[in-house]
């Protein structure tokens, strides 16, 4: 089985383009140590440390619907509950397996792993 370094996302409500046209699906790419670095070297982020999220998901969504390219300024533009789910996925994908624990049931005792970053309704 190969290595997974790119994983596609569906924004929950989508960035709208210049023409009114909304974007939903994206590709989101694993970060290098790299791009976690360069962007404490941005003035944006010098001046202002919350920027830094804007620059970091900039670097590594690869795709975003028909979009040419992923910049800051798309970024600037998602609404608030796709940034927020952007970062979240961020985390899960770059962070995998550190929000599994395991676990014990109290009843049969039967033991297994529980992800504490899982949504409900997830498959």
């Amino acid at each position: 089985m190969a290595f997974q370094t790119e994983f596609e996302f569906t924004l929950p409500r989508g960035y709208v383009d210049k023409d009114g046209n909304v974007h939903k699906k994206g590709v989101m790419r694993l970060a290098t140590a790299k791009d976690e670095i360069l962007p404490l070297q941005d003035y944006r982020v010098q001046n202002n440390r919350a920027y830094l999220v804007i620059i970091l998901l900039s670097r590594v969504i690869s795709k975003l619907g028909d979009l040419k390219s992923i910049n800051p300024a798309v970024v600037e533009d998602l609404y608030s509950a796709d940034l927020a789910y952007l970062q979240d996925f961020y985390r899960r994908i770059n962070e995998e397996n550190t929000s599994k624990v395991n676990v014990t049931c109290p009843e049969c005792k039967h033991k297994f792993q529980f992800d504490l970053g899982g949504e409900l309704g997830e498959s």
